[in-house]
């Protein structure tokens, strides 16, 4: 069983398109589709916007159908000098709770400063960073430079944060800060649940968007998240056990 969890609709329905429905299942404020994409089991849940959307969600799929791995997926934000393009996917090498910590004279600190972890349990203790599993993330990688120009296809950090980057001068704050390749708003909090699950997970998104002054006009939602489902659907129909 491989459990899929995207934000919202619009990073679902090509996915949706593609499944052998077996049914959905509503638990709490959630939907939940259950069925199957080229022979593999799936469940899938647009969970919604947000940290605490995001980790109800997972906890959801990950108590109630025990999956293998849990894949996170949607649309994010490039950091201007990483080199990603509108279009191009982004797979995370770790993921980064960016707001979690405290604020001191000297600037930001993670939770490591006040000594209260986010995990702490016999498999894992974690701060802020919440690395992926490395064999996953290679043969993943593997897989969809094979499918499309390998250029287009990019891994680094993700920083989770609850306020969407809209200036110049916050990027640069957090490309400085973080060495990130991209911001979102969900994938941090999915992965604090896989771990405390001890579910491998991982973590694809497609750029939306360059994180700078905010100019929606210069976004393009629907080409980012027709690619990253396009990405899913390459990444399920290839599963390896």
């Amino acid at each position: 069983m491989i459990a899929l969890l995207c934000s919202v609709s619009i990073e679902a329905g090509d996915i949706l398109a593609a499944m052998k429905q077996m049914g959905t299942l509503d638990l709490g404020s959630k939907t939940i589709h259950h069925g199957s994409i080229a022979g593999h089991e799936v469940a899938l849940c647009a969970g919604g916007m947000g940290k605490a959307n995001a980790a109800h969600a997972a906890a959801l799929l990950l108590t109630k159908f025990e999956p293998r791995v849990l894949i996170v997926f949607g649309i994010g934000g490039a950091y201007a000098s990483s080199g990603a393009r509108i279009g191009d996917l982004a797979l995370a090498s770790e993921e980064i709770a960016g707001d979690e910590g405290v604020l001191t004279p000297e600037g930001f600190k993670g939770t490591q400063y006040i000594g209260i972890p986010l995990v702490q349990t016999a498999q894992a203790l974690v701060h802020n960073h919440f690395p992926a599993t490395s064999t996953l993330l290679q043969r993943v990688h593997r897989g969809l430079s094979a499918s499309r120009p390998s250029e287009n296809v990019h891994t680094g950090k993700f920083v989770t944060l609850s306020t969407c980057t809209g200036t110049n001068e916050r990027a640069r704050e957090l490309e400085s800060r973080y060495g990130a390749l991209c911001e979102n708003m969900e994938g941090a909090a999915a992965a604090q649940v896989a771990v405390l699950h001890n579910v491998p997970w991982l973590e694809v998104r497609s750029i939306s968007n360059i994180v700078e002054e905010r100019d929606l006009k210069q976004w393009d939602i629907p080409r980012a998240a027709q690619e990253v489902q396009q990405a899913i659907l390459t990444i399920v129909e290839s599963w390896e056990p």
